[in-house]
């Protein structure tokens, strides 16, 4: 039925804020924007006179790697979330990377908000291996991974 995964869809508040820190601070490369509006889009919302700027940034051409889209809606308000790692809803977007001490680095330069260093962790006799792990915030919140795997 499913054949794969299209996009994972972020909602920002300042769309221009979030590109930059996508692009400039994690790397992945803007694909584009577009704007939607009218009446499919209503409906596909379930909301009148939607207004969405919708940009795409991938930081690859694999298959195992489909683009982030960022929606900001530009004529509604913000429901503030409570972005917290039990709450029941997706609970982050993780992004692979070769070296997660040089990455975490880069963050903290940015000023980015960690909710640790990065983490140690051998699940070897469950089959998964060893990884090296850490969360953090977008400038919206949202919550995000980093992962290395180890030898």
């Amino acid at each position: 039925m499913i054949k794969e995964v299209a996009h994972i869809g972020l909602t920002v508040s300042d769309m221009d804020q979030s590109i930059e820190f996508y692009q400039k601070v994690l790397g992945l490369d803007f694909k584009g924007e577009i704007l939607m509006e009218g009446p499919e889009t209503d409906r596909l919302f379930g909301a009148e006179n939607t207004k969405a700027r919708v940009a795409y940034l991938n930081g690859s051409d694999e298959l195992i790697a489909p683009p982030v889209e960022l929606i900001q809606f530009l004529n509604c308000d913000y429901l503030p979330a409570k972005n917290d790692l039990r709450r029941l809803s997706i609970s982050e977007l993780c992004f692979r990377v070769e070296d997660i001490d040089a990455v975490y680095e880069r963050l903290l330069e940015h000023g980015v908000e960690c909710l640790s260093e990065p983490q140690n962790f051998d699940f070897t006799k469950d089959g998964f291996g060893k990884s090296k792990a850490i969360y953090f915030k977008d400038p919206d919140g949202i919550i995000l991974e980093l992962m290395e795997y180890l030898d």
